[in-house]
């Protein structure tokens, strides 16, 4: 039985903050089971703004970015907006790294190859 199936996010919306075109439709295909509305951006900059501009649920935050890293980003949403709930997801997973974005001011952390049952267990508690 397919996980995603039982989900309806039809009313939630996720900015995801991803550079990886590969890893970027990877995700929008894996949260499109799910109905939410997903919004890509490829950088930092943009992300700040977007979520300054914009109402998202939740932000999946990629850390290696273009410009402003996803950490900076993060910092900055943080700012003006303590209450969405920012969702590192980063190919580095040094376990130091993890209280890194958390610092930062991220709510949690995904590791890359990012695993289905993972990215919905952590929506789950988010959304």
């Amino acid at each position: 039985m397919d996980e995603k199936a039982h989900i309806n996010w039809s009313e939630k919306r996720i900015l995801v903050v991803e550079d990886d075109l590969f890893s970027a439709e990877y995700l929008v295909e894996v949260l499109s089971d799910t109905k939410v509305d997903v919004v890509l951006t490829k950088d930092g900059s943009d992300a700040v703004q977007k979520v300054k501009n914009e109402k998202f649920d939740l932000v999946l935050m990629d850390i290696q970015l273009p410009g402003i890293s996803g950490d900076k980003a993060t910092q900055l949403i943080r700012e003006f907006n303590q209450s969405i709930p920012i969702i590192a997801q980063t190919a580095h997973a040094m376990s130091n790294d993890r209280e890194k974005y958390l610092k930062a001011g991220c709510n949690d952390y995904l590791a890359k190859p990012i695993l289905i049952t993972d990215l919905l267990m952590i929506l789950k508690k988010y959304l």
